[in-house]
């Protein structure tokens, strides 16, 4: 089985969303809520999208779905949920792109 396959079987379904109503496929991925000991970004902040709350996850996805390129005009879009990306990085074997890790965090709307 593939690590593509796994996202595709096991994960949420996932969107990317953009400016001009951009969207990509949906696709399988995990998002899941990181825990804090140290009580590290315990406030959000105002975006253009909404209000980003203190509420962080950690986000793995197939290497297709480039999160680390996204702009703060684009966010992901889970379950309901709306997410931001703080940092992303690419995992390698050997000169291939296996998969994505992100932090992600949770966008709160402010009417």
């Amino acid at each position: 089985m593939t690590l593509t396959s796994m996202f595709e079987k096991f994960g949420k379904n996932v969107t990317l969303k953009g400016p001009n109503n951009w969207s990509s496929a949906t696709y399988g991925g995990f998002i899941q809520p990181l825990r804090y000991k140290n009580k590290m970004y315990l406030n959000g902040v105002n975006t253009v999208i909404g209000f980003n709350s203190e509420g962080h996850y950690l986000y793995i996805g197939p290497p297709d779905h480039d999160v680390t390129i996204l702009t703060k005009n684009h966010h992901i879009e889970s379950s309901g949920k709306k997410f931001t990306v703080d940092r992303g990085e690419k995992v390698y074997v050997k000169n291939e792109v296996v998969y994505i890790w992100a932090i992600i965090r949770e966008i709160v709307e402010v009417d």
